[in-house]
């Protein structure tokens, strides 16, 4: 705070502290014209109500005289009178600097306690899953949702159902948090036209069980069984070694009607799971993943 702010600080103290202790002090002792009755002459409701006027109760005057030594001692024992440090050397800055260490030692001792167990069994802490409810909607909540059901408008996965791009065992998830992920769906579109895509995507969606056109998907099985079967598999389930979605159940990632598959069929999909060692590290990493594990084991985490 330079000189010019001091003062100014200084100035607004005095001024407000120096009238509001001149009318504490003149308030008792100022006389008010009276009448007889003791009313200020002061009437509503045609006279029925009229003001009256008593000196100020004891009490009243004793608490706030205690108030104002409170504020003056206030002023001196802590910085707020300008430059004035204050007589016991308190600062902000000291205080949130003593909690924050005392804060890091307590974590410290916690996140070297959970450095030796799996993630599985940590998925069972209630503390270190806390933890990681917390960084997980700060880090990742942006795609896959606070309540980690993830975005089809991004192609962010639902984290809290039983089917896994890469894989849902608890050093899979950490080291996918860790790392990153980048997925790539070809865009097959130039290769085999509307047509082809239309008999894929209804072919998809007979994995799937959804309603579609028999013949269509008839059509469309021959390519999947000898191209899409690469990544997806033969039975459409899905390969986590490249992280090729399961096309049998309702997690979809971008969306499971006809409209949506086409577009991902003709023209592609890219997703990056960016990679979090830097910014969390392994030890915070862990309990994000523990707390991602305990969301789709439930009961079973808890137990452990």
């Amino acid at each position: 705070m330079n000189d010019f702010w001091s003062w100014w600080v200084i100035v607004l103290i005095v001024f407000n502290l120096g009238v509001t202790f001149f009318l504490f002090l003149w308030g008792p002792r100022a006389k008010v014209p009276v009448l007889a009755d003791g009313t200020t002459g002061h009437a509503w409701a045609n006279g029925a109500l009229r003001e009256g006027m008593h000196r100020l109760p004891t009490w009243w005057i004793l608490i706030s005289f205690a108030l104002f030594i409170a504020t003056f001692s206030y002023l001196v024992l802590y910085p707020g009178f300008g430059k004035h440090k204050g007589a016991l050397g308190w600062t902000s800055h000291d205080e949130l600097k003593q909690d924050t260490a005392a804060n890091d030692a307590r974590l410290a001792a916690n996140m070297q306690r959970w450095a030796k167990l799996p993630i599985e069994q940590l998925a069972g802490d209630r503390d270190a899953v806390a933890m990681g409810e917390v960084l997980f909607r700060d880090n990742c909540a942006a795609c896959h949702g606070r309540d980690a059901r993830g975005s089809r408008l991004l192609g962010a996965p639902h984290l809290t159902g039983p089917t896994w791009l890469y894989g849902g065992d608890g050093q899979t998830i950490l080291t996918t948090i860790l790392d990153g992920r980048r997925g790539m769906m070809p865009a097959w579109g130039p290769q085999y036209g509307d047509e082809g895509v239309a008999n894929l995507a209804n072919y998809v969606l007979g994995l799937a069980g959804a309603p579609h056109d028999s013949a269509k998907a008839a059509a469309g099985k021959a390519v999947f069984t000898t191209v899409c079967a690469a990544c997806h598999g033969a039975d459409g389930q899905g390969n986590p070694a490249v992280g090729a979605p399961n096309l049998t159940g309702k997690s979809w990632l971008y969306g499971g009607d006809l409209e949506t598959l086409e577009t991902t069929i003709r023209d592609g999909r890219g997703g990056i799971m960016p990679a979090w060692r830097t910014r969390l590290g392994e030890n915070e990493a862990r309990v994000v993943a523990a707390y991602v594990y305990s969301l789709s084991h439930g009961d079973a985490a808890a137990k452990r």
